[in-house]
């Protein structure tokens, strides 16, 4: 099979397309013969070395996969032939960006046939992560009023229609350019930071999740409601700021997403109730992965990235 590796850290140039052993699965694992597979910046960020969450090079990137099961050899869960989706082993490598992958059947679902592979992979880590930041953190409800930061990326479009579908009254933040894109997902309002302060103009919040970080997770503390919640999936871990929401009546959390099937179950549920679908910018054939991360370096990206197997 093919592999995507890289031997040093720097730009996309050091991913490189090799080939290697196919993986062999474990007991309660299976083989997954890969359709499609989704980018996220924080894969940029690790093949750049901003931080080591899963060591030194060599390593094999990537988290989001959807494909096809050709070995189940010791689970009940699938049989070869299924059609699966998922984000396994989250943060540990799962080898992601590869022909074949080895993944616990726990960490994965079976493929609604509704999406379409591309569709499917492009939908795990930014389903998760709006999923157990909204539901399973900040306890979303009916007539919640929720603001999103950064309607306009993968996490922000997947989180306005997850709140949406839970009944709250949906508030995100995006730039100009990304107006009319954002608005297809259903916010209540859509707030244009570049030309005026959120801060002046949003009150009363329930939820805030945040998909930014830095000052617009200070600045979200003049939103909330009294008892009012910030989830950023940014992770922040600053005590001080920490302090600052408890001193103010205020929780503060940080959603750190892990693998999940009944998450991943509650958004093919949403997909298939015709409340849920995520945005492919564009794809990639399996080989041009590092133009795929050239456009991840520069940012602004609406929705996702995918590679094509």
């Amino acid at each position: 099979m093919r592999v995507i590796t890289q031997h040093a850290l720097g730009g996309p140039e050091v991913l490189t397309v090799v080939d290697a052993p196919e993986p062999r699965p474990l007991p309660t694992e299976v083989l997954v013969r890969v359709r499609a597979i989704g980018l996220n910046p924080l894969e940029a960020r690790l093949r750049a070395g901003e931080f080591p969450l899963i060591g030194r090079p060599p390593f094999v990137l990537g988290w989001d996969v959807s494909g096809v099961v050709e070995d189940a050899p010791q689970t009940w869960r699938f049989r070869p032939g299924d059609e699966v989706f998922g984000m396994p082993l989250f943060p540990r490598a799962a080898g992601g960006y590869a022909e074949v992958v080895a993944a616990p059947a726990l960490h994965l679902v079976r493929k609604p046939a509704s999406l379409s592979h591309v569709e499917a992979a492009a939908l795990p880590v930014v389903g998760l992560t709006a999923w157990q930041g909204l539901v399973d953190l900040g306890n979303v409800s009916e007539g919640d009023r929720v603001l999103v930061h950064g309607g306009g990326g993968g996490v922000g479009h997947v989180a306005i229609q997850i709140a949406k579908a839970l009944g709250a009254y949906v508030i995100t933040t995006a730039s100009r350019g990304k107006r009319e894109f954002v608005e297809r997902f259903g916010p209540d309002e859509v707030v244009d930071y570049g030309a005026v302060d959120f801060a002046e103009v949003v009150r009363d919040v329930d939820v805030v999740l945040d998909t930014i970080g830095g000052e617009t997770v200070e600045r979200s503390l003049e939103v909330l409601r009294p008892g009012g919640h910030l989830v950023t999936a940014t992770a922040e871990d600053d005590p001080a700021l920490i302090a600052r929401y408890e001193a103010a009546g205020m929780r503060f959390s940080g959603v750190a997403v892990d693998p999940d099937p009944v998450a991943l179950r509650g958004l093919v549920d949403l997909v298939e109730a015709g409340r849920l679908r995520v945005h492919v910018q564009r794809t990639f054939p399996f080989d041009r992965v590092a133009d795929a991360h050239r456009v991840l370096d520069g940012g602004h990206l609406q929705g996702k990235l995918v590679l094509t197997v």
